[in-house]
């Protein structure tokens, strides 16, 4: 984790080494160990180091090519070190003299814009190539390195690692973008470009960005393949890819010249990246891995010490402890939001804050997590769908029944979500035998009959819409229009069309999918993830940390998409593969987990007990901050809810944070008197 920062005058203005070094200082904490800047004319790069590879330990950046024509600064931890070295011709030279900013340099000089395509592992960089006259930009596959822009046509081009560095420049506009608040208000995350602040924007995952000829060119340089289906010999042989495949991953985020630490919740994520992570460590060197776990004395229910401990009983660990219920989810608020530089804080973003506050007190420098690995991995509930539309209901009615033996929910409840959908989706395309087949099938297994069947679900979908709501007000039902959303001011999100935006953002997702792949694709695509990585990216910065994700490696994600079906779920398993190939490396209580626990509870107890002045001072006493944005009344019945525990408050709890948050925000980051947000928080927690 370093900073990166770039300035292009496209009207040929000389850059001032003032404003490089306004940008630097700004992002002193994400790197304290070097700081470097090169100018030449109209162009001009910033760098701030924070040493964390052994190579890193002679990286000096900016860097400068042997002909002195093309310059790169960069944020990267290159992963596939050993091929592009091959593939360069730098074998020659000692392997930790070869830093990975010289890797993309030497890589750009090779293979020019399709540089990236070439890279595995973690990156944003820029690259200015003075014979082409062109400005390189890159960001990695998955989007974990933060990438922002401002850019003003025939004028001016400005990067950085975070927008604050980009707001000390007096070119930059500091605009409250009012779409990203009302996509906060309406936890819509798939605009994977605006910011919250206008015309200042983020580079997607998986694109570059190019400036020649004063134009500004956005490609996409890879993606992911929802068609392609991997097939092996057997499980064994998928298991022990699947178990390769992962080993790598972790084994390529433990390269470090410093103590590395792990996320360990209990949960089967973190648990399998801490003891593969510790297995490696062994092998190589023997060195001790830091471990870091929350555990709730008072919101029990919360508490995951016996899966912990039984992780640290098989040695070589230095456990750090946290009490999570001790803990506001606003905690360090003023600091966070200077940090994350907009409202959207999920509910449990404060456990990683104080882990990383943790990790810097402990001196760990790079901790390693188990983020999404519920998401790369697939839970598989869409493989029931899958198996619904093409007639396999025998197959349907196993894995319901086998789910229903071990999760909160009934075989009538999979189906209801599963089955019946499709069998009416084969009614709606006239697919009569596979429907008559369905039909049977779903009365000989469950207690409805073969007439509700055809009558609900092959010819209901068949009466006009129009009949079906004159037959309903004749029975004394009335229909509601769907709801957007009961907080969000109706005017101002008419002001917006934000009903059109969100129909627009959806379009790709909307409908059920067909496969089980389809899902999983979606669920990898959407714009939460990068969000969420690049919160994650900030949070760590905060303190100094470098944080790495192993589940979220480019091969490993291929790989998962690439499974069949039966690979994800079976026999009432969720990630089965992950459970198969886990054996012997985790302690089996919690590698037969197979479900974990909710932090809901511990995050109402957090913010009522720590911030109810804070809840009162928003809601009941000073809603001026965002009465713009919400409808009061309506937040306050909300809050109402909550505080008695009425039917609908974990709805509720929602509508407040996203209310809390964004009201926060806008008071510490003055950002509606367009006051820019570079005042340096000193809150300690």
């Amino acid at each position: 984790m370093s900073a990166i920062a770039g300035i292009y005058y496209l009207d040929g203005r000389p850059v001032e080494p003032t404003d490089l070094k306004r940008m630097t200082d700004i992002l002193a904490h994400r790197g304290s160990d070097g700081i470097g800047s090169w100018c030449a004319s109209s162009i001009g790069f910033g760098h701030r180091m924070l040493h964390t590879t052994p190579e890193s330990l002679n990286e000096k950046l900016p860097l400068i090519n042997h002909a002195g024509d093309v310059v790169i600064t960069a944020d990267a931890r290159i992963d596939n070190r050993n091929e592009l070295i091959e593939a360069l011709n730098l074998c020659d030279r000692p392997y930790d003299q070869i830093t990975d900013s010289h890797l993309i340099l030497t890589a750009y000089e090779k293979w020019h814009e399709s540089c990236p395509e070439k890279l595995t592992g973690d990156f944003a960089f820029v690259i200015w190539d003075g014979q082409k006259q062109q400005l390189f930009c890159a960001r990695d596959h998955i989007g974990v390195k933060p990438f922002y822009y401002y850019y003003k046509p025939g004028r001016f081009f400005a990067c950085a690692s975070e927008i604050k560095a980009l707001l000390c420049l007096p070119e930059v506009p500091c605009q409250l973008n009012e779409v990203r608040i009302a996509d906060h208000l309406v936890s819509m995350f798939e605009d994977k470009v605006i910011t919250y602040y206008q015309d200042i924007l983020r580079l997607p995952p998986a694109h570059t960005l190019i400036i020649r000829d004063q134009k500004l060119q956005l490609q996409s340089y890879w993606a992911l393949d929802p068609t392609y289906e991997l097939r092996l010999a057997s499980d064994d042989a998928y298991v022990e890819a699947f178990r390769d495949l992962f080993f790598e991953a972790v084994r390529c985020r433990l390269r470090s010249a410093f103590p590395v630490g792990s996320t360990l919740s209990g949960g089967l994520d973190s648990s399998s990246v801490t003891c593969v992570a510790r297995e490696l460590l062994v092998q190589e060197n023997n060195r001790s891995l830091h471990t870091f776990s929350f555990i709730f004395d008072k919101v029990t229910e919360c508490d995951e010490r016996p899966f912990i401990d039984a992780v640290l009983a098989k040695g070589g660990y230095i456990p750090h402890f946290m009490a999570g219920d001790q803990l506001s989810p606003l905690i360090d608020a003023e600091r966070a939001f200077w940090h994350l530089e907009g409202a959207s804080i999920g509910a449990a973003m404060y456990f990683p804050w104080f882990l990383c506050h943790t990790a810097q007190q402990v001196g760990t420098r790079i901790f390693l997590t188990g983020f999404d690995g519920d998401t790369v991995v697939s839970h598989g509930f869409a493989y029931l769908t899958e198996l619904a539309s093409t007639g396999q209901w025998p197959g349907f009615f196993m894995e319901a029944e086998a789910l229903a033996e071990h999760f909160d929910f009934t075989v009538h409840d999979v189906l209801r979500t599963y089955g019946l959908p499709s069998l009416q989706k084969l009614a709606q395309r006239r697919q009569w035998a596979a429907f008559i087949h369905g039909v049977g099938e779903i009365s000989r297994h469950s207690h409805l009959s073969r007439l509700h069947l055809l009558l609900n679900h092959g010819m209901k979908p068949f009466i006009p819409k129009s009949a079906r709501r004159v037959w309903r007000r004749f029975r004394g039902r009335v229909e509601t229009p769907p709801k957007m959303n009961v907080i969000i001011n109706r005017e101002f999100a008419q002001r917006l069309n934000l009903r059109e935006r969100l129909r627009r953002l959806n379009r790709l997702r909307s409908g059920a999918p067909a496969t089980l792949r389809e899902q999983h694709w979606r669920d990898l695509t959407t714009g939460t993830l990068p969000l969420n990585l690049e919160l994650y990216d900030q949070t760590a910065a905060a303190f100094g940390v470098e944080v790495r994700h192993p589940f979220v490696d480019k091969r490993l994600v291929e790989f998962c998409l690439a499974l069949p079906p039966n690979q994800k779920l079976r026999q009432g398993w969720t990630r089965w593969i992950l459970h198969q190939a886990m054996a012997s490396i985790l302690p089996e209580p919690v590698r037969l987990r197979r479900n974990k626990t909710s932090m809901g509870p511990n995050f109402v107890h957090g913010l009522l007990t720590f911030e109810r002045e804070t809840l009162d001072e928003i809601f009941l006493t000073n809603s001026s901050r965002i009465e713009k944005y919400v409808e009061i009344e309506r937040l306050r019945k909300a809050y109402q809810r909550l505080l008695s525990e009425e039917d609908g408050a974990d709805k509720a709890i929602v509508d407040i944070w996203g209310a809390v948050t964004l009201a926060r925000w806008l008071h510490y980051s003055r950002a509606a008197s367009s006051l820019r947000p570079i005042e340096y928080f000193t809150t300690t927690i």
